[in-house]
């Protein structure tokens, strides 16, 4: 067993790791040839220019100026200065809450340390119970530390039972009041936003066939009909997964042409050859710059096919529609309402922002959303188990992905947030419980289906106490030097020098050489969970685990805020979406923590004592139904005395906005927007919202001005025109 001197020792070699970590970073970030790895955010954004792209041939790629290397860990206090509301502006909300989730773990835990290290420790310390046992039982000096060490029967559990209070009460009004800040900063955050589509716009599912008129002919009937006032323009949704396709495929050539004609204009003398073979290893000789040619005009006339097709076949067309408003206040009335008698025709939901919208999963069917679902469901519980510990959850993050996009979520957004509840769970399953009970994840789910519900919280419980010493060695590598890993980018690093030797062909390949993507709140969050859990658990079992918890928490906090800040690059923005899963996890763990404990202290055969700790598993339960009806609706909705104040605040400052200009392309399929500007009217007409007689003899009226809408004029003021929401890719 484990002694106070081996967790020394290994603490001071994982700190020693992350300090050379720290100065490899130090070391790495200052040569001008690494600085696209270590700033990609701030080129991205146009706001850094490469060191290496001046100077002497030498600087370009070492920095000489050795003064510079004296102040190795200055990034940390840079990272710390960037007040909040200027990270948020920079990086978004999203990413602003992201790093409270770490400021919560410090919250919570540092009282918690020190309570628990001047209460618990010396009186688990002082007693002698595993001296007594020496021969009979093997123990640790960790033991020592921990409720292990408290004979049967003692009163001292009575302290625990105590503390158990104090520790659940103080983690309850932390998450309060982050989670009333957090919710008033998204409110605010929206308030005060710039304009965006999605807060015009609603997405409208199993829209009912009309034999008589198209889906944007049945949308626009019954939105003039039903939102007389407020309803503006249409977009409906099409099936474009295989034009995106072959879109994917020509800009790969025109990437290869780009090269050949760049390197030709370089060397005049001779033309570029290449072979067609694989990898371009073997096969007939070409001209690179005719053959390429050649593929993208074969590519292009396949590519004007199939948009004739998509635009001309009704197969093509799906029974949904982006549905914009004239105000904010309009689209949040008919997002938040039921839309018709029959509760499964026109649904509706909030449009995700144009860049948050997952394409490809637009055209599935909304019937057949609820059996994908229940597939999933299915694989997880019966294979998936077994798999991720075959694995070594290497893959997992991948197969959880890919599982959440054949669910049929829209947006990226929410793709995310499913994936990291599945990995929440897989963490909890297989490194908590698959540490503490012994053998494979399946066994583990039968050794607990086969008990009964009595005996599972004693089984947890008699295991916790004697894992601690693994779970601290976890936290130190993964955590300590896991963390300071994360800021070196080791992998990144290489990746990036080798495709700019091998891959990069042109300032476009760079640009994606160099793109480190998002900060993958997938995998990062449920990580973070599990360092919630393991600090609850033990926090009145081992109270000796605590501190490596708040190293933790303090050492991620610094480096993800530098990260956040220099590297990771948003993808969208969901206005802190997620915190309702982030709250609700943390309860999670109080609630496993506290039956844990009662399982515990049942083993301890504390029966007078263990019936107290009931009543704070009720009171836990208690506080997260409240925090659900009081904080959560400003999550999933939005409120509509939010919607009139800034469409007020816009019709005043903008009186002539004519916001149609802005809307009617804002959610075309990005694969049109690739296409000339009369090809892209072109698309539009088919789908927009036109005068067509009909049967039904249905047709568009202008409705007078409302109240709510204001007056419009038919053009767009300049400074609306910039915002529009399509990234460059």
């Amino acid at each position: 067993m484990a002694t106070l001197g081996d967790i020394g020792v290994a603490a001071a070699f994982n700190l020693l790791s992350a300090f050379v970590f720290f100065i490899a970073f130090a070391v790495l970030r200052l040569q001008p040839f690494n600085d696209r790895v270590y700033f990609p955010k701030w080129y991205l954004k146009g706001l850094r220019t490469s060191p290496a792209s001046s100077g002497a041939f030498v600087k370009k790629f070492v920095n000489l100026d050795f003064r510079s290397y004296l102040k190795f860990l200055n990034w940390m206090p840079e990272a710390l200065k960037m007040p909040e509301l200027e990270l948020i502006d920079h990086a978004g909300l999203d990413s602003a809450v992201y790093l409270r989730i770490y400021l919560i773990g410090l919250k919570i835990f540092a009282p918690i340390t020190i309570v628990a290290w001047a209460v618990l420790v010396p009186v688990n310390y002082t007693n002698k119970t595993l001296e007594l046992q020496l021969k009979n039982v093997t123990s640790s000096d960790i033991d020592k530390l921990s409720i292990s060490n408290i004979a049967l029967e003692s009163d001292r559990f009575w302290t625990h039972i105590v503390m158990a209070y104090a520790f659940t009460f103080w983690t309850c009004f932390v998450l309060l009041k982050e989670y009333e800040t957090v919710a008033s900063m998204r409110l605010h955050f929206i308030a005060s936003e710039k304009r965006r589509p999605d807060q015009f716009t609603v997405l409208v599912r199993n829209v009912p066939p009309d034999p008589d008129e198209s889906v944007s002919e049945t949308v626009e009937h019954f939105f003039l009909v039903n939102h007389p006032d407020t309803y503006l323009t249409n977009q409906v949704v099409c099936n474009a997964n295989k034009l995106a396709k072959l879109v994917k495929q020509r800009k790969k050539k025109q990437n290869w042409l780009d090269y050949y004609q760049l390197k030709y204009s370089r060397n005049n003398a001779q033309r570029p050859i290449m072979k067609t073979g694989f990898l371009r290893l073997c096969g007939q000789k070409v001209d690179a710059i005719e053959h390429h040619e050649a593929e993208i005009g074969k590519l292009s006339k396949e590519i004007a096919e199939e948009r004739e097709r998509v635009k001309k076949d009704p197969k093509a067309i799906m029974p949904a529609a982006f549905v914009s408003f004239k105000s904010r206040w309009g689209a949040a009335v008919c997002a938040q309402t039921q839309q018709s008698r029959d509760p499964t025709s026109w649904l509706t939901e909030w449009a995700p922002e144009p860049c948050d919208v997952y394409w490809p999963n637009l055209p599935i069917p909304y019937v057949s959303l609820a059996i994908r679902r229940k597939f999933i469901k299915s694989v997880i519980q019966g294979i998936l188990p077994g798999l991720a510990l075959k694995l070594f959850l290497i893959f997992l993050p991948a197969i959880l992905m890919i599982m959440a996009k054949f669910e049929g979520f829209i947006s990226k957004s929410s793709l995310e947030r499913r994936a990291a509840t599945r990995y929440y769970l897989f963490n909890l399953v297989n490194v908590f419980l698959g540490s503490i009970v012994a053998g494979s994840a399946l066994e583990q789910l039968n050794t607990f289906i086969k008990q009964s519900a009595n005996e599972i919280p004693r089984t947890i419980g008699v295991a916790v106490p004697l894992r601690a010493t693994f779970f601290i060695t976890y936290i130190m590598v993964d955590g300590w030097a896991g963390i300071a890993g994360e800021i070196l980018m080791l992998k990144p690093l290489i990746i990036y020098h080798l495709k700019n030797f091998f891959l990069v062909k042109t300032e476009k390949d760079r640009e994606e050489a160099m793109d480190p993507g998002s900060l993958g709140f997938n995998t990062g969050e449920p990580q973070i969970q599990l360092y919630f859990l393991l600090g609850l658990v033990y926090a009145a079992v081992t109270p000796a685990l605590l501190p490596f918890i708040v190293i933790f928490f303090g050492l991620a906090y610094v480096v993800f805020r530098h990260q956040i800040i220099n590297v990771y690059n948003q993808e969208y923005e969901s206005a802190a979406a997620f915190w309702p899963d982030v709250h609700g996890r943390i309860i999670i763990a109080l609630l496993i923590s506290q039956v844990a404990l009662i399982g515990l202290l049942t083993s301890k055969k504390a029966a007078q004592s263990t019936p107290f700790l009931i009543a704070l598993v009720v009171l836990t339960i208690w506080f997260y139904t409240f925090c659900k009806a009081r904080y959560e609706p400003a999550f999933v909705r939005y409120p509509l005395q939010e919607a009139m104040m800034k469409d007020t605040l816009e019709r005043a400052r903008e009186p002539n906005l004519n916001l149609k200009p802005y809307l009617q392309n804002a959610y075309i399929h990005p694969v049109f927007k690739e296409e000339d500007e009369g090809d892209e009217f072109d698309f539009k007409s088919e789908n927009e919202s036109v005068l067509v007689p009909t049967k039904r003899q249905s047709r568009r009226s202008t409705p007078a001005p409302s109240r709510i809408s204001g007056a419009s004029s038919p053009s767009l003021p300049p400074e609306v025109v910039p915002e529009h929401p399509e990234r460059a890719s």
